[in-house]
């Protein structure tokens, strides 16, 4: 038994000891005090907003069409595809073109021959008219077969321009930049006179419609700037302007539709996609401010780190609006909080900062 015992004993100190080793690394390897920098919430009066939904659409979208009916032998694009200004769209077959230009130009040199016999003939009439060997029947004779083959030259060479410019229209070619939105042919198939060749869009700029509430479309003009948000696209808004107030509203909502104008350099908002607008209206009142860079996206909410006791403390809030690089929001805030402008993206509820300056 007393070898028992001290078998036991020794065991539980080495335990012990182990214990006490691994609660001295942990408290070595704790998490160091996460780096950040701070801004003060402020309350300023702030110019009143509305957001509304409106739907992105194409500025320049067109149905593209043949001037000539034909059948498809060449279709280059498919939908989806980039296309230059001037690039080919589609090419027509024809072969019944080309054979009728050579037998157009055919009958035009036979024309041009006789013509030069005429010229020479016509030169001999009027010297020998000019000496009065010849009758005034001969003269006119070669006088009028004269005009008659000049007549005909101007009909063959407007002919030849004609079918010239008819196989030239067999070739569609996009009237400006843009994106095939939809095949409007295919190889093989036979097209009427303004057939429909593709959609093309041109996504360059953007224009977004909105109906506006009519207490609220009176505050509106040209001249107002206003913030688009597309969620799909980005989380920041995007700078726009109003293009038109229309004058023709829906009598039953009382809305008016807003046209914006929005650049789309990268093509990154498509047709169709939702887009919310800001817009800023007469009217001031009272807000919380914070900078842009505070407001984290967490899922679907909002929320800053406010710094309390040296921790960093998440806070949801509502953004109200967007006014230069500050943002005004509603939560449990107040004038002269700190919040975390920089390294707030990794941080953990309750976790030690250091504020840098």
């Amino acid at each position: 038994m007393g070898v028992l015992a001290l078998f036991i004993s020794a065991l539980l100190h080495f335990v012990s000891a182990f214990t006490s080793l691994a609660e001295d690394n942990s408290k070595s390897q704790k998490t160091p005090p996460a780096p950040i920098q701070v801004a003060a919430v402020e309350k300023q009066m702030v110019s009143d907003q509305i957001s509304l939904v409106g739907t992105a659409e194409a500025v320049a979208e067109s149905l593209v069409a043949a001037e000539v009916s034909g059948i498809v032998e060449h279709f280059p694009v498919k939908e989806g595809d980039f296309v230059k200004k001037g690039e080919l769209l589609v090419s027509l077959r024809s072969t019944d073109l080309q054979l009728r230009l050579k037998v157009a130009i055919a009958i035009r040199e036979k024309i041009k021959a006789n013509l030069g016999y005429a010229e020479k003939e016509l030169a001999r009439v009027v010297q020998l008219k000019n000496t009065d060997s010849i009758a005034e029947r001969r003269y006119d004779e070669a006088f009028y077969n004269h005009r008659a083959l000049l007549q005909a030259m101007l009909e063959s060479e407007a002919e030849i321009e004609r079918l010239e410019y008819d196989i030239q229209q067999k070739k569609v070619f996009a009237p400006f930049a843009g994106f095939v939105a939809k095949e409007q042919t295919q190889v093989g198939e036979w097209i009427q006179v303004g057939g429909s060749v593709v959609t093309l869009v041109d996504l360059d700029q953007i224009r977004i419609t909105v109906d506006v509430p009519e207490r609220y479309a009176v505050m509106l003009s040209t001249e107002s700037e206003v913030k688009v948000m597309v969620k799909s696209v980005s989380n920041d808004p995007f700078s726009g302007k109003i293009y038109a107030v229309l004058p023709q509203g829906d009598p039953n909502a009382r809305t008016f539709p807003v046209k914006i104008n929005l650049a789309n350099a990268d093509f990154k908002i498509k047709s169709g996609m939702e887009a919310t607008v800001t817009f800023i209206l007469q009217g001031t009142k009272s807000a919380l401010l914070v900078p842009k860079d505070a407001v984290v996206t967490a899922g679907n909410n909002k929320l800053v780190y406010s710094i309390s006791d040296g921790k960093a403390m998440p806070i949801s809030v509502k953004t109200l609006g967007y006014y230069g690089g500050h943002v005004a929001v509603e939560g449990n805030l107040k004038p002269g909080d700190q919040v975390v402008i920089r390294g707030n993206e990794r941080l953990r509820p309750g976790q030690a900062v250091l504020i840098l300056q």
